[in-house]
């Protein structure tokens, strides 16, 4: 099976999480806008053809919950999917509370 790479690009108003696949072409994304020194909105998440039904999505998301609790922020979930994997998740609420 092969593995999820996550990295993490940053700039000084927002950035992307991006995850690759061996073997496979292409790569998913969850983009997001810092709002403030510890607030960032989780804008939209896509995945391409090669890549759906991967996992690759949702590892996205993962990735972005440990990274707000190990950097000390929160997320506002705007984007669809990730408001969708919250819900699913109420132990998540602590970095990425619903209203």
């Amino acid at each position: 099976m092969s593995s999820i790479a996550i990295e993490k690009e940053i700039s000084n108003t927002g950035g992307r999480y991006v995850a690759r696949i061996d073997g496979r072409e292409g790569e998913a994304e969850l983009t997001f806008t810092v709002l403030g020194p510890a607030l960032v909105s989780a804008d939209h998440t896509d995945a391409p053809e090669s890549l759906r039904g991967t996992g690759a999505a949702k590892a996205l998301v993962e990735y972005m919950i440990a990274d707000a609790r190990k950097c000390g922020f929160k997320i506002v979930a705007n984007c669809p999917f990730v408001r969708a994997q919250v819900e699913r998740h109420p132990d998540w609420r602590d970095v990425a509370p619903l209203d």
